[in-house]
């Protein structure tokens, strides 16, 4: 049966910056979201595996990159009785990790998105973008994902957390546009790790 938590596979996918070395076992992250409707405000928790790379050891001031594949997916067409018509304004925030610098990201490949997806860099956060729309009941593949790094000083250790505290810090941020009966209403999501374990860990020596 589908469920909100449907509604957030789109958004969490970009931003999963997860393993530790390059031969690791496909790892899990997970989210905690809320949707608010005017039937009411929904929670949901979302587990979510990916394929990513990152170097275990780097040397100080040398440029690396963390890689991460996305699979395939698909949206519901109805969530718990509402007929989703859209996801749109995807908006996630990864930190640039201490003991690093950044140089660079970009994103390849996608397809079913409906736009073009985007980078910006704020202050000490990457922030991937995808406008949409992707209509309810849609396939979709995200874009693979590559951030560039530069390590810092030997003897420190380079870990990536994903953005968000609670509902009101959420590192990713979407729109679900839902119909019930005669009614159609857009209703923000937010979301913040929950736990929020260092997803890759990188030894500078």
């Amino acid at each position: 049966m589908a469920t909100y938590r449907s509604l957030v596979v789109l958004a969490v996918l970009p931003l999963l910056v997860v393993v530790s070395g390059a031969e690791a076992a496909v790892p899990t992250a997970s989210y905690a979201c809320r949707a608010n409707t005017k039937f009411g405000q929904h929670t949901l928790s979302l587990r979510q595996a990916v394929d990513a790379k990152a170097p275990p050891a780097v040397r100080p001031n040398t440029r690396f990159t963390i890689a991460v594949d996305l699979k395939p997916g698909s949206l519901p067409s109805e969530v718990k009785g509402f007929k989703l018509q859209e996801v749109r304004d995807l908006s996630l925030r990864v930190p640039i990790p201490a003991n690093s610098s950044y140089v660079s990201a970009r994103v390849a490949g996608g397809s079913g998105l409906n736009s073009t997806p985007t980078i910006d860099l704020d202050g000490g956060f990457v922030i991937v973008k995808v406008a949409g729309p992707i209509p309810g009941g849609a396939d979709y593949q995200l874009p693979t994902l590559a951030v560039r790094l530069k390590s810092g000083r030997r003897g420190t250790t380079i870990e990536t957390r994903l953005k968000g505290t609670s509902y009101d810090d959420p590192g990713l941020t979407l729109q679900a546009k839902i119909k019930w009966k005669f009614l159609t209403t857009t209703a923000p999501i937010t979301c913040y790790p929950n736990p929020n374990p260092a997803l890759t860990s990188t030894l500078v020596r």
